[in-house]
C-alpha cells in the first residue's frame, strides 16, 4: 500500500511538473509573439503620406456573422489567448447598440446609396433585439435609399429583417424556414431515479416550473398553459410584422399542416418556388444574377460585383468627445451569479460595483439599466438592487430598459428603478423563488459506501452524501417562502401595489412587456432610444453624452486581447464555427443545462430563474 501511495504521489508531482511546463510554454509563445509583432509595427516601411483616394458612392453591406447580443462576453484575455494558440476559436458577438448606430451612420452618409442585407451568418435572435435593428432600416429607408436583401436560405431570423427591404432575393433552390417560437425541456426525472440521486426540491408559486426536469418527466399543465400565451403573443407579433412589410395575409405566415403541403404540392415540392409563390420573396435568382442587378442598383466595382462597404470595415467619423453631463449606460446581460463577473454571466459585485461608479462620477446625472437577463441567485440580484437604490438616494434617477428577457432575478434587479420600459416583446415577470439540492446517498450505498458521523448542530452533516433530514427540508421550504414574500413585498412597495395584487401576477407567472403593463410591473412600452429619453427627462438635462459603463481591463490584458484579435482578423480565423443543425441543438441544450448548474452559487440557496424564457433558440 506504501509503494502504491508514493506511485500516485510521484504520478501527480510529474503531472504538475508537465501543466506547469505547458503554462510556462504559452507564456513564452505568447511573449515571443508579441516581440514579433511590435518589431514588425515599427520596422515597416511607411510610404510618404498621400493625398486621400476619393470613395465612390457605394452600398453598405451589413453582414452580420454570428449572434447578436447586449454586451460582448468579457473572456480573460489569457484564456483567450490558450484557446487560440490551441486551435479553438471564440466565436464573434455583434453588440446590439452597435448594428443600430452603424446602420444610422449609413443612413445619414452622402457616401452610402443604399443598403444590403446579407444574412446568412447571423444567429437566430429574439423578436425583441429585432425589432430594435429593424427600426434603424425603417430610418435608413427613410432618407429614399434603397434596401436590398440577398440570400441562399433564411432562417426566421433573418427573413425578418429581410422582410424591412424593399425586394428580397433567394436562390433558385433556397428556402425561407419559418419554425416558429417554443420551449423545450430536457426532463431527468427517470434518469436521476436510475441513477440513485435524489433530488430534493423547494419552490414557492405554481407556475415556477425551472424544477419540473428534475421532478417531472413532461411538462406540468400549468406551465404549458403560461407559456403558451407568451409564446402565442410573440409569434403573433412576428407574422404581424412581416405580413404588413410584405403586404400579405397573416394566414400564408402560419398555414396549418394540410395547407402547407397543398401549397409545397402546388410548387412541385419546390421550396424556392413556395416562398415566391407565398410573396415572401421577391425573385429567385443566382449569385451572379443578384451581383449583377446590385451593380446596377448600387454601381459596379469593375470586377464583377458592386461597390459596398462591410458593415464590419465601415467607419463614419462620428466620435464625439464627452460632455459635462453624461447618462451612464450599465448593461446586465446573462444569469445573475454571486461574486464577480465571469464569462456570460451579470456578476452581482462587478454590476454593483459599475452601479457604483456611476453614484460617484459627478458627470453623470442619471443611469440606465440596460437588463436581459432571466435571473439566477437572488442573493446578488439584492446586492444589485441595493445600489439602484443608493442611486436614487443619491438624486440620480434609475430608468430600466428591458430587452429580450429581464425576469425573475432581472426584474428582482429592476423593480426599484424611478421607471421601467419594456417592449411589447419583452419576457419579464416570473416572480418567484426556488431552491434546489441533489444527495447522492443512494448511490453511494448501492456500492457499499456510506456517510455517518455526529455534530453539535442538524446542520453539522448536510451535505450532498447524506440523505437530507426532514428538519433541514422544512427549514430549507421555511426560507424559500420567507424569500417568496420578501420578493413580492419589494415589488408590492416600489411598484406601488397591494402585497394580494402582486401575488396573484406573481407564483412565477411569465408575462410579456405588454400584458405586464397593464400589471402594473411596467411603466411604459419603449425601447432603448426611449430609455435614454426618460432618463434625460427625469435628470433635467438636454445636452447629454452617454457613458457605456465597463469594468475596465488592465493594461497587459488589454494589450494581449487586442494583440490575439487583430491576429485573428489578419490570419482570417474569425469565421464562426458550425456543426450540423441536429449536433447544434443536442449542443445548446446540453451546455445551457451544464450552464445553469455551473450558475447556482447563491449563498443561500435561493434562485429566481427563469430559463424557460429563451424562447427563439428552439
Amino acid at each position: 500500500m506504501k509503494t502504491l501511495f508514493k506511485f500516485i504521489g510521484t504520478l501527480l508531482k510529474w503531472c504538475w511538473k508537465a501543466l506547469s511546463f505547458a503554462r510556462q510554454l504559452i507564456l513564452n509563445i505568447l511573449f515571443i509573439a508579441m516581440l514579433v509583432g511590435i518589431y514588425f509595427l515599427f520596422t515597416m516601411e511607411h510610404d510618404a503620406p498621400t493625398k486621400p483616394v476619393e470613395q465612390p458612392e457605394r452600398a453598405l453591406l451589413v453582414d452580420i456573422s454570428g449572434p447578436i447580443v447586449e454586451k460582448q462576453r468579457r473572456v480573460d484575455p489569457y484564456d483567450f489567448a490558450t484557446r487560440n494558440l490551441f486551435g479553438q476559436q471564440m466565436q464573434f458577438e455583434n453588440v446590439l447598440y452597435d448594428i443600430v448606430e452603424q446602420i444610422r451612420a449609413g443612413a445619414k452618409d452622402d457616401k452610402i446609396n443604399g443598403m444590403v442585407l446579407s444574412l446568412s451568418d447571423m444567429s437566430e435572435t429574439s423578436l425583441t433585439k429585432l425589432r430594435y435593428i429593424a427600426k434603424a432600416i425603417n430610418e435608413f429607408k427613410a432618407t429614399g435609399k434603397p434596401v436590398v436583401a440577398i440570400g441562399g436560405h433564411y432562417n426566421q431570423s433573418q427573413y425578418y429583417l429581410a422582410s424591412y427591404a424593399d425586394e428580397i432575393f433567394m436562390a433558385p433552390d433556397g428556402a425561407v424556414l419559418l419554425r416558429g417560437y417554443g420551449t423545450y425541456n430536457l426532463y431527468f426525472k427517470d434518469l436521476l431515479e436510475n441513477l440513485d440521486i435524489t433530488t430534493h426540491v423547494f419552490r414557492v408559486g405554481t407556475y415556477k416550473s425551472f424544477v419540473e426536469p428534475y421532478t417531472r418527466t413532461d411538462m406540468s399543465e400549468e406551465a404549458r398553459e403560461a407559456n403558451s400565451v407568451w409564446l402565442n403573443q410573440l409569434w403573433g407579433a412576428f407574422v404581424d410584422d412581416i405580413a404588413s412589410n410584405r403586404n400579405i395575409e397573416v394566414s400564408t405566415l402560419s398555414p396549418d399542416a394540410n395547407t402547407l403541403i397543398a401549397n409545397l404540392k402546388a410548387a412541385n415540392g419546390d421550396f424556392a418556388k413556395l416562398a415566391y409563390n407565398m410573396g415572401l420573396v421577391d425573385e429567385l435568382m443566382t449569385r451572379q444574377q443578384i451581383r449583377t442587378r446590385l451593380a446596377e442598383v448600387f454601381g459596379s466595382d469593375g470586377e464583377d460585383s458592386f461597390n459596398y462597404v462591410s458593415f464590419y470595415d465601415y467607419a463614419p467619423l462620428n466620435f464625439e468627445l464627452p460632455k459635462a453631463d453624461q447618462i451612464a449606460v450599465v448593461v446586465a446581460s446573462g444569469a445573475i451569479v454571486d461574486g464577480f463577473e465571469s464569462e456570460g454571466t451579470i456578476g452581482g459585485d462587478t454590476t454593483a460595483a459599475l452601479l457604483r461608479d456611476a453614484r460617484l462620477n459627478d458627470a453623470i446625472k442619471a443611469v440606465v439599466l440596460r437588463v436581459d437577463s432571466p435571473g439566477g441567485s437572488a442573493f446578488a440580484s439584492e446586492v444589485i438592487r441595493n445600489e439602484v437604490d443608493a442611486l436614487k438616494q443619491a438624486g440620480k434617477p434609475v430608468v430600466v430598459s428591458m430587452s429580450s428577457v429581464a425576469a425573475s432575478g432581472g426584474y428582482w434587479i429592476s423593480s426599484s428603478a424611478d421607471r421601467i420600459l419594456a417592449q411589447p416583446t419583452t419576457i419579464t415577470g416570473s416572480i418567484g423563488i426556488f431552491g434546489i439540492l441533489t444527495t447522492f446517498e443512494d448511490v453511494l450505498a448501492k456500492y457499499g459506501v456510506y456517510n455517518d458521523g455526529i455534530g453539535t448542530t442538524p446542520f453539522a452533516g448536510v451535505g450532498v452524501t447524506r440523505a437530507l433530514p426532514e428538519e433541514i427540508s422544512n427549514i430549507m421550504q421555511l426560507g424559500i417562502e420567507n424569500g417568496y414574500q420578501r420578493f413580492i413585498g419589494l415589488v408590492a412597495s416600489q411598484r406601488n401595489l397591494s402585497l394580494e395584487d402582486v401575488d396573484q401576477v406573481a407564483q412565477g407567472r411569465v408575462w410579456t412587456g405588454y400584458d405586464a403593463m397593464k400589471r402594473g410591473l411596467v411603466d411604459q412600452m419603449g425601447d432603448f432610444d426611449d430609455a435614454i429619453v426618460a432618463a434625460a427627462e427625469l435628470a433635467q438635462v438636454t445636452d447629454y453624452s452617454l457613458n457605456w459603463m465597463e469594468e475596465p481591463l488592465t493594461p497587459a490584458q488589454q494589450f494581449i486581447y487586442e494583440f490575439m484579435n487583430q491576429a485573428m482578423v489578419t490570419l482570417g480565423l474569425t469565421e464562426t464555427v458550425k456543426l450540423p443543425d441536429a449536433v447544434q441543438q443536442f449542443a445548446n441544450h446540453a451546455v445551457t443545462e451544464i450552464n445553469n448548474l455551473n450558475n447556482f452559487n447563491d449563498p443561500n440557496g435561493q434562485y429566481a430563474l427563469c430559463p424557460n424564457c429563451s424562447y427563439y433558440e428552439n
